[in-house]
């Protein structure tokens, strides 16, 4: 049994992946700022970044390595099209992934939207001490991921992040 406090604020920083979304139309992005506000966690940065790997990356680096920012929660990219280039950024980051977090939520998924959900490719793990979640653009996608599988969790994931 671990022992850790779930009322641990995070510091999180906020990535949109769109091509057509501005920060005044970005309903994912909100939904991820309510949601960990209103569990008292504190965003940190906020940017929006085009479908392209190389800006993805390079904002999911800078991030990665400041000291303030504990957890990064990405959203849009996670799809088949061919501008969708979200999982292929963050996976090749990732130092480790959590097999388990896109399971669950194309689990979680699949009782909302059917067969449908395998299209999702979520993904989350850990570039050092920093959690990394990939989520879908959808605004019901990221309102059932933030509520069912990271809100509860974060805390713990961080915490298990810097254990020495």
């Amino acid at each position: 049994m671990h022992n850790f406090s779930d009322s641990v604020n995070v510091n999180v920083a906020i990535l949109t992946i769109s091509d057509t979304r501005i920060e005044e139309n970005d309903r994912s992005g909100q939904q991820i700022r309510e949601s960990l506000l209103l569990k008292n966690h504190s965003i940190v940065d906020y940017k929006m970044s085009k479908d392209d790997l190389q800006s993805i990356q390079e904002i999911v680096k800078k991030w990665s390595v400041d000291p303030e920012i504990q957890a990064i929660i990405l959203n849009g990219g996670t799809g088949f099209s061919p501008r969708d280039v979200t999982y292929e950024a963050v996976s090749s980051l990732l130092n480790k992934k959590m097999d388990g977090f896109g399971e669950l939520f194309r689990s979680l998924s699949y009782e909302e939207i059917g067969p449908k959900a395998m299209f999702s490719r979520s993904i989350a793990g850990s570039i050092d001490s920093t959690a990394i979640y990939a989520l879908p653009g959808s605004t019901n996608a990221v309102k059932l991921a933030m509520e069912k599988l990271i809100l509860p969790t974060m805390p713990h994931f961080v915490e298990e992040l810097v254990k020495k």
